[in-house]
């Protein structure tokens, strides 16, 4: 596989931990905001549904508390306020003590140090989390889908992967959890695809990816053969 790569890019949420470590500590933020947490995933499965949503990230925050707003009968500018300040900016501080999935620094580095880019592509703002979860520095490009103004799996967000990483989407494999976000949108786009599954979690469904995997050192062998 290594001969076919140029870079290696991963999703963030329940790809490089597990997401019952974020949501266990979700618990009290969900429960005294309930109408807001609600809200907030109503917009983003109707934003993941559509095929062509807004020209960029000012666009997409807009259209985003529009949505909110219809839910919770509050003006937009409000909502859009309230959002990132008790989700986008409330949420990053629940990282600090987050643990990764195992061997996720060892594979990281392996890939590195064997020639490859790293990515990362994730549908909420990333950069502060990787400095929590203690990955600062593993990687050339970080994006987050938002700054499209597409959530995955619309393939704007990874085509501006492929040309900030500069290489052809084709010679890069995305490491995903999500079927319908992460595989589907990575193969639209023309990327190679792997996703992480827990032992348990049966390989059908895997949506015709490259590799499905639960254990970092089989990814590190996979792309490294």
């Amino acid at each position: 596989m290594r001969e076919s790569l140029g870079a290696v890019a991963f999703d963030l949420d329940g790809t490089l931990y597990p997401n019952y470590r974020f949501y266990r500590r979700l618990v009290s933020f969900a429960f005294k905001e309930t109408r807001l947490l609600l809200a907030f995933s109503k917009a983003r499965a109707k934003l993941h549904a559509a095929a062509d949503t807004c020209q960029n990230a000012g666009d997409f925050y807009e259209l985003q508390a529009e949505i909110m707003a219809k839910f919770l009968k509050e003006e937009p500018a409000r909502v859009r306020e309230k959002t990132e300040e008790r989700i986008y900016r409330g949420w990053e501080p629940l990282f600090r003590t987050i643990k990764l999935f195992a061997r996720v620094k060892e594979c990281l580095t392996a890939l590195r140090d064997a020639g490859l880019k790293l990515g990362l592509l994730s549908d909420f703002p990333p950069k502060r989390k990787l400095n929590y979860l203690g990955l600062d520095g593993f990687f050339d490009a970080v994006l987050c889908s938002e700054d499209s103004g597409m959530l995955k799996p619309a393939p704007a967000p990874f085509l501006e992967l492929a040309k900030a990483l500069d290489q052809a989407p084709s010679r890069i494999l995305y490491v995903g959890n999500s079927v319908s976000y992460d595989i589907l949108g990575a193969r639209g786009a023309g990327m190679k695809t792997a996703l992480i599954r827990a032992p348990w979690q049966s390989r059908r469904g895997k949506a015709g990816a490259d590799l499905v995997f639960s254990d970092y050192r089989t990814l590190r062998n996979f792309v490294l053969s």
